[in-house]
């Protein structure tokens, strides 16, 4: 897949606001300060249609992305560490999961977890969360150009040994970099062929 165009659309905090269509959607949370923002600008091929920031908790709201007029890409705010109040914690935790479980037209979760770091309880607790609602998801390790190739794989071996731990098999899940556009091209053709499944069922 190449994307040639890129627009913002909505943001908000109510659900019932989100675009009215039947467009396949992909969202895309992690921790944060986890890279989200700049990975999805690599995505799409833009330095500013996320906005970055070195501040934790800077996503705050359901932000929609128009891709090539064909699907949606959508930034959801992190979950864990933010220098924010309890209760607004609290409020975004309660529409992200309102979100997640009443999008019919969401296709997959992409959960974003850094590379350097070893599996941490929230992480955790949000993708068995994911498994016990049904809501299809991957894991997409970010910031991998910070480690040496056997560092990411000793890191990588350590994640999936945690996970089988937790699941009967690992869930689809892709290596990226913003900085060296590592993934995209996997990441994209992932996208490109559950949006082919997503309209093929839509169709019958």
């Amino acid at each position: 897949m190449e994307i040639t165009k890129a627009e913002f659309v909505v943001s908000n905090t109510d659900v019932k606001k989100c675009p009215k269509t039947h467009l396949p959607e992909f969202a895309f949370i992690g921790r944060s300060n986890v890279g989200k923002s700049s990975l999805i600008n690599m995505l799409c091929g833009k330095k500013d249609l996320a906005l970055t920031s070195s501040k934790p908790g800077k996503t705050q709201l359901i932000n929609h992305f128009l891709i090539n007029d064909a699907w949606y890409l959508v930034d959801l705010p992190g979950y864990g560490y933010a220098k924010v109040a309890r209760s607004s914690r609290e409020q975004w935790e309660e529409f992200i999961s309102y979100y997640l479980l009443e999008r019919k037209n969401l296709v997959c979760v992409f959960v974003l977890i850094d590379s350097r770091i070893p599996i941490q309880p929230v992480d955790a607790q949000f993708m068995k969360w994911l498994g016990e609602n049904e809501i299809p998801f991957c894991i997409l390790f970010t910031k991998t150009d910070k480690l040496t190739k056997n560092e990411l794989n000793k890191n990588l071996n350590e994640y999936h040994t945690r996970m089988m731990g937790l699941w009967e098999e690992m869930p689809d899940n892709f290596i990226s970099s913003a900085e060296k556009k590592t993934g995209r091209a996997e990441i994209l053709g992932y996208v490109e062929e559950n949006i082919r499944l997503y309209n093929q069922h839509l169709q019958k």
